[in-house]
This record gives C-alpha cells, structure tokens and sequence, in this order.
C-alpha cells in the first residue's frame, strides 16, 4: 500500500469527510470544523499511522471520533425536547386500537438497496434535515454509530433509558413518515 502526503488529503478525502460529518451534525460550520480538526489530527498521529486500512478509512475512523467528541462538548447546550414536540399528531393514526402498527414494517424494501440509489440518499437526507436536532443527533448516536446508551443519555441530556428509547422510538417514526411520503408513495 502506497502512503499518500498529507498535504493531498483535502484534496483527495475533504469531500467524503465533509459530507460524512454534515449527515451528521447538520451544520455546514460545524461539518467544516470537524473536517480540519480531523486532518489536523491526522497529520499530527501521520507517523502512528499503520497501513492496516486505507487513509480514506483511518481518517474517517478520526472524524467519528471528533464528532463524538463535537456532541460531548456541546451536552450542555442540547435543548429539552418540548413535550408536544413528541406528542405530535404522526403518531395518533400509526397503531390500531391495540397498539399495533396499522402498517406492515416488513413491507419496507430493503435500506441496502435503497441507499445505494442517489435519489433515496437525497431523500434520506432531506428527512433527517427535518427533524428536530436532538432527534437527529439521537439516530446519528444511537441507530447509525451504535454509541451505548449511558453515553447518548450523557451527550444528549436524557434523564432516563426510557427517555431516550421513548425519542428514538418518536424519531424513527417521523423519518419512517416523511420516507414514506418523500420516497415511498412516490413509486
């Protein structure tokens, strides 16, 4: 495996960081900040840098770090979500009389093959642009980075482990129900 020079990496990897970063935090600054700092790590741990991955990989591998680290900095700073916030009417006409789902969950094709597809990645985005930023900030931790839950409760301000399941439960919800009306009603 050949070594890049650190001073081609924003040139060969700053797009694929940048949008990775901005899917997450949503905030082109931010994303841009997280960006430089990772290259900047990257180049200050360049002679720890094993080859046992691509660059590509190993950079990112330090972007996920730093945007965990983004999140922890900024616990504070993470507004309670409003209660009616999450009581909103999508999730009235979900479930029958019994609690149960009124649609089949298995009907959904599967993500693999969706996110592949440009079109459905452009949804994608566009519904989690929606959501209210903690909720965002949730699925990012939770669902996408698998960050354990003690963490996302700490990062995120969440009192409780039913607090948090409660909003991930509400925030999948809200994704399913604008991917279903952005992406697959449209088919």
């Amino acid at each position: 495996m050949t070594q890049q020079s650190p001073e081609t990496w924003l040139n060969d990897h700053g797009d694929l960081l940048y949008r990775y970063a901005l899917l997450r935090v949503r905030s082109e600054t931010t994303a841009e900040d997280l960006v430089q700092e990772t290259l900047l790590a990257g180049f200050l741990s360049w002679d720890k840098f094993t080859e046992k991955s691509s660059v590509s990989t190993w950079l990112v591998g330090i972007l996920k770090h730093k945007i965990v680290d983004h999140f922890r900095k900024h616990r504070h700073e993470v507004k309670q979500v409003q209660a009616d916030e999450l009581a909103d009417d999508i999730l009235a006409y979900q479930f029958d009389s019994e609690g149960h789902w009124q649609v089949d969950l298995v009907e959904w094709d599967t993500p693999d093959t969706q996110m592949d597809q440009k079109q459905f990645s452009k949804v994608f985005k566009l519904c989690i642009s929606r959501l209210p930023q903690r909720m965002a900030d949730l699925l990012f931790l939770r669902a996408i980075e698998n960050v354990p839950m003690a963490e996302c409760c700490d990062l995120l301000g969440f009192e409780s482990d039913n607090q948090l399941w409660v909003t991930l439960s509400r925030t999948r919800v809200k994704l399913r129900q604008c991917l279903n009306t952005h992406w697959f009603e449209q088919g």
